[in-house]
């Protein structure tokens, strides 16, 4: 991934695109203040610009691959210093996840996940966000979903193809089969917010 214009930072021209988006609804579904743990922080642009947006919120940011959590660290050292925590290397199919992450936790974002990675993963982010969320503690996800099977734009289901392509175990999710894995976790589906670019944001309590 190119870093962008003038900065050493990696970076993904989507995050500019629907960081505001995800902010608006962040701060209308979220609580003042509480401690966020975000899984997959990618290029931590995400990070830097929703810290600032939910000034009441301390941020804990991690990352799977090593090279996308350095560039992560770097770009969140220099942009949000104080605001959020250090960028952690943490895969959520390793179990149990840690205390130090964990700890205190009452809402958990994960942007552009789960279609960029196996079923299993899925299954483990819900298992690990029952056991992290205090009851009533929060889960979001942002991305591409298929609903009732189906695509809800011509351009997810050539999305849905060009990862298939790359791994045949990616692929948009259906929002049902989602929702029924998170439940199986003790986590209700609470709304599904359209979000520009045929994305949505959907939002699970802890029951």
């Amino acid at each position: 991934m190119p870093p962008a214009t003038g900065t050493p930072y990696p970076h993904a021209p989507a995050a500019v695109r629907n960081r505001g988006p995800i902010g608006e609804v962040l701060t209308r579904v979220l609580p003042p203040e509480g401690t966020l743990l975000e899984i997959a922080c990618g290029t931590g642009e995400h990070a830097a610009f929703l810290a600032a947006t939910l000034p009441g919120w301390h941020w804990r940011p991690t990352e799977a691959d090593p090279a996308m959590a350095a560039g992560a660290a770097a770009r969140l050292a220099a942009e949000a210093p104080g605001r959020v925590a250090p960028v952690r290397r943490f895969d959520v199919r390793d179990r149990p996840w840690p205390a130090v992450l964990t700890e205190g936790v009452t809402a958990i974002l994960a942007i552009n996940l789960i279609h960029i990675a196996p079923w299993s993963v899925t299954e483990a982010l819900m298992a690990g966000a029952r056991d992290a969320l205090p009851p009533e503690g929060t889960l979001i996800l942002y991305g591409p979903f298929k609903q009732d099977g189906r695509h809800t734009a011509p351009s997810n289901a050539a999305f849905d193809q060009s990862l298939r392509a790359r791994n045949p175990a990616w692929g948009v999710r259906d929002l049902e089969a989602v929702t029924a894995e998170a439940a199986c976790h003790g986590l209700a589906w609470a709304e599904t917010v359209a979000m520009p670019a045929n994305n949505r944001i959907v939002v699970f309590r802890k029951t």
